[in-house]
């Protein structure tokens, strides 16, 4: 386990966060998924639901939650835990010391019965993480959004949804789930963070005690990218009961989290269709009225850039087209000093607002840990600000269109 104390008196509370990510593989998504649904549910301390949640209350209300998501080839899990800072309550013990408890044995020591997981909790968490996926496909603008990157993406882990697949959740037994866990726990890449007033000292010795764990540099992510070349682009249409047709379109670029024209690659999008000052917004939305919706993102981690738009049916082509123009006029230089200037803006607050939030903060420093990558959120926004139209058109020269999705209604024109 890698430990990272980020000392400061800046806030009032402990914020704890420790990812543990492993790769994205179609054999482990789903029960990987899975398991943290069923750590939250007890503990060997505490193996009720309501026990649980009532050693939360007694460490004076403090905060637990997880997320299950995707950065590049890698699926990761992080658990959240916010305590109140000693020194702001009458406490005989370390609330930092009883957090680490807490966390330790909900990573480490789960409930169990017959020697794996509780077979109520595993069949309540299974239908939890089916309804979850389910949602996704009942909310058509994350469905086409979701579908734009599995037919993007076919060939590689990436296609997964970092959730699972539903096909593979009846197949999960309390046993078979119990030892996915175990391997899991074994094999996954564990970094800690810990943000308030403490000491690296404090936070290693809490560690030693509670994870049974050293701090050490094992298990690296690795950050070797080989951008893949388009050769030519794909087009899928769907059709399902849609009132409202969804054009979503997906970009590959060769610029990545750790390249030194990044920066570049952030005001592209931005540009682009990050904010409402956008080329997107601005052309297919306000000006011709395409659109119900018009945006663009960028993950750093995969050098993918994903383009979202709500469009009547029929307007397709035209929508399409207007579109396309976006990403050549971007190719062109054309990039008004209004656009740069509006998008560095909004790309300074994002990155000013960082320092007000400890999980933030924690967020911001993991991207280095997932892409071997030192930058600080200030040098980062030193570079934004001095990028200027031919960086951002250098940047645009790497963005190439790959797949087009479109998600229409099953009516007959």
């Amino acid at each position: 386990m890698r430990i990272h104390v980020l000392p400061t008196k800046a806030f009032k509370t402990f914020a704890i966060s420790l990812y543990a990510g492993v790769p994205l593989e179609e054999g482990t998504v789903t029960s990987t998924a899975l398991v943290p649904f069923v750590l939250r549910r007890g503990t060997a301390a505490y193996p009720e639901t309501t026990q649980f949640r009532e050693r939360l209350e007694e460490l004076y209300g403090a905060g637990f939650g997880f997320d299950v998501y995707k950065r590049g080839d890698y699926q990761i899990v992080q658990f959240r835990m916010d305590t109140i800072n000693d020194s702001f309550v009458q406490s005989k013990e370390s609330l930092l010391g009883e957090s680490f408890a807490f966390l330790g044995e909900v990573l480490t020591r789960p409930a169990l019965e017959n020697g794996s997981f509780r077979s109520s909790y595993v069949a309540t968490e299974r239908e939890t993480v089916r309804k979850k996926l389910e949602a996704i496909v009942n909310d058509k603008i994350r469905y086409a959004a979701e579908r734009c990157i599995e037919v993007m993406c076919e060939d590689e882990p990436f296609r997964l949804h970092p959730l699972g697949q539903r096909s593979d959740l009846d197949g999960i037994t309390p046993d078979n789930l119990y030892k996915s866990y175990q391997d899991w726990l074994n094999g996954a890449i564990l970094d800690l963070y810990v943000v308030g007033d403490t000491t690296p000292e404090e936070v290693e010795q809490l560690v030693k005690r509670h994870f049974g764990r050293n701090s050490s540099e094992t298990g690296q992510y690795s950050s070797r990218f080989t951008p893949v070349t388009v050769s030519g682009v794909r087009t899928v249409e769907e059709k399902l009961d849609v009132n409202q047709g969804k054009l979503n379109m997906g970009l590959r670029t060769s610029i990545t989290y750790k390249d030194d024209n990044y920066a570049s690659a952030l005001m592209y999008n931005g540009i682009l269709g990050g904010y409402p000052h956008s080329k997107l917004f601005v052309n297919v939305r306000e000006k011709e009225s395409l659109a119900y919706y018009a945006s663009s993102r960028y993950d750093g981690h995969k050098g993918i850039g994903t383009i979202q738009s709500g469009i009547e049916s029929q307007n397709y082509g035209k929508a399409v087209d207007i579109i396309r123009k976006q990403l050549d006029e971007l190719k062109a230089g054309n990039i008004s000093d209004l656009e740069l200037s509006q998008t560095k803006a909004m790309i300074r607050n994002l990155l000013s607002e960082i320092q007000d939030s400890a999980f933030e903060l924690i967020s911001f420093d993991f991207n280095r840990q997932l892409s071997g990558k030192e930058r600080t959120a200030l040098e980062l926004l030193d570079q934004v600000e001095g990028t200027g139209a031919e960086d951002v058109k250098a940047a645009a020269e790497t963005f190439h269109l790959d797949t087009i999705y479109f998600l229409t209604g099953q009516k007959e024109e």
